[in-house]
């Protein structure tokens, strides 16, 4: 079982938001947005772009008919900024034209008087200064301060992680249409349907039920269109509520890169203790998050690097703290892994450094400590964990011992490339932590000629949502999957929705549509059960189109028994509500039971690095990755090779640099590197986890979307290793690795001549 939408997207048939065609009338934004990253606003003159050929009108913050502000969590952002600025790249002003061209030309017309004050851009520095978004947030397991005394081996470090751009290929956008009322028609690129319509109701003043806001499918998303397309959506919904003609606004690559936030760069402190044994006592660490210039989704990515801050490891005593640090950025937003891979960044560097102080390897603390069933997370649950099994089945199937010894022989005799090989193992949990996240709706109708059509809150987004969905359907009417429908997420047919992110979208929204689904399929049954001469029900199937009784195919079709019951006057349609049984997190004690399963792999990941210019390439990465009982195993390979790709770009090369001014420099895809074809490792092998335990995943098919990216973190420890095999100049842990810094580890001190 192949995408459903694979047809489509190769003969270009997909529709996108460019590809919805214009209505009579359209007008086309553009956004001025501050030059500076923190000042005073004293004066915006918009005369000459109001002049300007094509424009059709000018806004501003007083213009906003509604609240000025679509700061979720915390109302701390501003749709267009009024008073102050806080980062380059807040919106200003915006302008509708006739033409994109227009606006452009006339946006660059318009000029501003800003008091410049010092931004502030470091984390640590926010955190001195008391600047928080919300208090600090701790988790605490044991008694650190009493365990750390009774240490035979304590050892403290500091990490640095990066941001990350999400360059997805289709940037931020939308298209609103005035709809009788005054209400609003919105289609958004994002991944919170729900989100959006709050947001534009909040700058419009309308009610929800005025406003309809339909997703068809983006072109990628990985977080950055959770709560950034709020924006973009109230941009356009406020033009089209002040002009009364449709508005368009699809950002321009530069723009889009300037103006949104990233992943998350964090600064942390480490302290881990350690018995004779390698057993990890103890652990504190301490996190500094850059959430930049507003809250957006901040604490609830802080949170998540807390519930992930012992990755795979059962740790007795835990000391946990995280701050959410106000500054002068765009607002840093949610990113694939929403928090956890700087977490486990953090631990696996604890564990080098121990390793490294101890003279063993790294895989040998890691595989001391994994986590075992019945064990207890910082955060009170207890894990029913395949932490040892992944690890036990990948290095059966891989042979961990000799991919290193292989790396060390190469080692021995290569004069100017060295092999380094690293071991990563991951466990995620699944599930939002914020409880009430936990729940999705389906909509399912079934048509008089055996089609069926499905709509849930779900957000295909490449990562193959809507097959899965579809798949759901088809199994229990027993059809083909050609019999099948995915429509639009519309907050007019699904409510109240949560986002597709945190890697729960095909469990939320495929259980809510496993139970419409069944609920038609019962009613169905009580309509074939004298048409076949059943004794019950139960005795009852669907397979491939037909009705079986007690295991054997009878005359009567799907279609026939569709048309008899709508004859006779059956519901052949249902709205479905599931939510995740057994989960709560209570923050007032920060303990509780927030997963609904987590998911466990291992990796090993082997990498050359060229020792006389800094390059490397990664030869291959072999995991054991836990997928519960894959519904759709191309699917799932794919979101594991692409986050795989995708975390080793953020670990080695996509280097996110701001100036000291707070303005954006790899602007671009000329100064940001992302992976390419000759970048992604040369060997990708993926072994199924070979477990039967239950889960509470969709048909026990586990989430895939975000887990795998953090296999891409042993392609740090890959390469430090490679360099530690050249110079043994213990590299600091400030990622990502990037050719330059690498080259500099190479010939750092007394070792700029070891070559010559």
């Amino acid at each position: 079982m192949k995408s459903i939408d694979a047809h489509s997207h190769v003969r270009g048939e997909s529709v996108y938001l460019d590809d919805i065609p214009l209505v009579q009338g359209t007008l086309f934004a553009c956004v001025f947005d501050s030059p500076i990253a923190h000042g005073k606003l004293k004066s915006v003159d918009t005369t000459e772009a109001e002049l300007s050929e094509g424009v059709f009108r000018v806004i501003t913050a007083k213009d906003i008919s509604g609240e000025n502000q679509i700061g979720g969590i915390v109302p701390d952002e501003p749709l267009l900024a009024h008073g102050e600025v806080h980062f380059a790249g807040q919106p200003i002003a915006i302008v509708l034209a006739e033409t994109e061209e227009l606006a452009k030309k006339a946006s660059r017309k318009i000029t501003v008087e800003i008091e410049e004050l010092e931004p502030v851009l470091d984390p640590r520095v926010a955190a001195a200064n008391g600047d928080l978004i919300v208090p600090a947030k701790q988790f605490v397991l044991g008694d650190t301060s009493n365990a750390f005394a009774n240490c035979e081996h304590v050892f403290e470090g500091r990490t640095e992680t990066n941001g990350q751009e999400h360059l997805y290929i289709e940037t931020q956008g939308a298209y609103a249409l005035p709809t009788e009322q005054g209400g609003l028609k919105i289609y958004s690129s994002t991944q919170g349907p729900t989100a959006v319509q709050r947001a534009v109701c909040r700058v419009t003043g309308l009610p929800m039920h005025h406003v309809e806001v339909d997703v068809q499918r983006l072109g990628g998303g990985f977080g950055g269109k959770e709560d950034q397309a709020n924006a973009w959506a109230a941009i356009c919904a406020v033009g089209a509520q002040l002009t009364k003609r449709p508005v368009k606004y699809a950002l321009h690559r530069m723009e889009d890169m300037r103006m949104t936030g990233k992943r998350h760069p964090y600064s942390s402190d480490y302290k881990i203790g350690l018995d004779k044994e390698l057993k990890i006592v103890a652990y504190e660490v301490t996190f500094y998050q850059n959430a930049g210039a507003a809250c957006d989704l901040s604490p609830p990515v802080l949170e998540r690097t807390l519930f992930h801050c012992t990755n795979s490891y059962f740790i007795p005593n835990v000391r946990a703290t995280a701050y959410c640090c106000r500054t002068n950025l765009p607002p840093n937003t949610a990113f694939r892994g929403f928090g956890g891979p700087q977490a486990m960044f953090v631990i696996e560097s604890a564990i080098a450094h121990a390793a490294e102080k101890l003279g063993v390897s790294s895989s040998e603390i890691q595989r001391k400590n994994l986590i075992g069933d019945g064990d207890e997370f910082p955060y009170g649950q207890i894990a029913e964990s395949d932490a040892i099994t992944s690890w036990m089945q990948g290095d059966a199937e891989y042979d961990f011992a000799a991919l290193a010894k292989e790396a060390d022989e190469f080692n021995s005799t290569s004069k100017y490339f060295r092999k380094g090989v690293a071991i990563m193992p991951v466990c995620f949990g699944i599930s939002f932590t914020k409880t009430p996240m936990n729940q999705a709706r389906s909509l399912v109708h079934v048509y008089t000629d055996g089609s069926v059509a499905v709509s849930t809150g779900a957000v295909e987004m490449g990562q193959g949502v809507n097959t899965k969905i579809a798949q759901v359907a088809a199994k229990v009417f027993g059809l083909s999957i050609e019999k099948v429908r995915l429509h639009t997420a519309n907050t007019l047919r699904i409510a109240n929705t949560s986002p597709t992110a945190a890697s729960a979208a095909a469990d939320l929204n495929g259980k809510a549509t496993q139970i419409a689904c069944e609920q038609i399929r019962d009613r169905l049954f009580e309509v074939a059960k004298p048409l076949v001469e059943a004794e019950t029900v139960d005795s009852l199937s669907l397979e491939n189109g037909f009705i079986y009784r007690d295991g054997e195919r009878t005359s009567l079709d799907w279609q026939t028994l569709v048309m008899d019951a709508h004859l006779q006057r059956v519901n052949l349609s249902e709205h479905a509500h599931y939510t995740t049984p057994g989960i709560n997190f209570d923050w007032g004690t920060a303990k509780g039971h927030p997963f609904a399963y987590h998911v466990y792999g291992t990796a090993i990941v082997g990498v050359t690095v060229d020792c006389l210019r800094g390059r490397y390439a990664v030869d291959y990465v072999k995991c054991c990755h836990d997928f519960g009982s894959s519904m759709n195993t191309a699917v799932d390979h794919g979101q594991i090779e692409g986050g795989i790709v995708q975390g080793i770009g953020w670990m080695t090369m996509e280097e996110v640099v701001y100036d000291e001014k707070g303005r954006l420099r790899s602007n671009a895809l000329s100064t940001y590197k992302v992976p390419d074809i000759y970048s992604v490792p040369k060997d990708i092998e993926i072994l199924p986890l070979e477990t039967s335990r239950e889960n509470l995943a969709i048909f026990n098919s586990k989430a895939v979307g975000e887990p795998p990216l953090m296999y891409g973190i042993g392609a740090f420890f890959a390469v430090r290793n490679a360099i530690n095999a050249f110079n043994h100049t213990s590299p600091e842990f400030i990622a990502p690795f990037t050719p330059e810094r690498v080259l500099m580890n190479l010939f750092r001190n007394d070792n700029r001549d070891v070559v010559g």
